[in-house]
């Protein structure tokens, strides 16, 4: 294998075939834009497999995906795709830096789904972009952010089912989509613990990085619950 890329949570190396990539998920955790990182055991094989279990959810939906199959607990293999340098996040209620940018409390829930964009660039910190900004840096054209839009709010309709079953709530969560090379629009990289915010219904309590970025405590055992979940079907 070639490797070909290595980011803060993954490794991607060439496939088998032609047209494939294999993604191996580490252990490493970064919060902050990198300034905060740590390790956290078993994340790689968590978020691995919760985001298996959950493109073939998808998949099985009507949503289209890069993904292919697993090849181990901590590798997937995808199809390959030149991915939109978008950071797409959908939220449900105020969180994070949505909740302090307009002064809201965090946990208000939001009149509708909101889909924002930022650019992926972790060098100027994923900064808020507008679609018409999106538009004139070429960065994906007004057919590409329409389907993009599109295929959010369907992942979001479908993971707040899928987590209530499982006495989970989805605050919020970010996605990033990709183009085969014919230029169909799909979803790519990973839905895991570390790219949404799962709270327990009836508590709140925090189920996801937010444990690790505000120093909560027990963050392996919530990683952990959430794969038991996820794997383990409805409660």
């Amino acid at each position: 294998m070639e490797k070909l890329y290595e980011g803060k949570a993954k490794i991607v190396y060439t496939g088998p075939e032609v047209g494939t990539y294999r993604v191996y998920y580490k252990d490493d955790a970064t919060a902050f834009n990198g300034q905060k990182r740590a390790q956290i055991g078993g994340k790689g094989v968590v978020n691995n497999r919760v985001s298996s279990t959950l493109f073939r959810y998808l998949e099985a939906h009507g949503v289209p995906t890069h993904f292919l199959g697993e090849l181990s607990e901590r590798e997937m293999l995808v199809r390959q795709v030149e991915i939109i340098p978008l950071e797409v996040i959908i939220r449900n209620r105020a969180a994070g830096s949505f909740a302090k940018r307009y002064g809201v409390a965090e946990g208000t829930p939001l009149a509708k789904p909101l889909v924002e964009f930022s650019l992926k660039n972790d060098a100027l910190g994923d900064p808020l972009i507008y679609d018409d900004a999106v538009l004139a840096l070429g960065l994906a054209s007004a057919n590409e952010l329409s389907r993009i839009k599109e295929l959010a709010l369907q992942v979001n309709e479908l993971l707040k089912a899928f987590f209530s079953q499982r006495g989970l709530e989805v605050i919020d969560f970010k996605l990033e989509f990709g183009r085969l090379p014919g230029g169909t629009v799909v979803l790519a990289d990973e839905i895991s613990p570390d790219t949404m915010r799962l709270w327990e219904v009836g508590t709140g309590e925090k189920m996801d990085k937010d444990r690790f970025r505000r120093d909560l405590g027990g963050v392996e055992e919530a990683y952990q619950e959430v794969l038991r979940r996820v794997t383990g079907g409805p409660a």
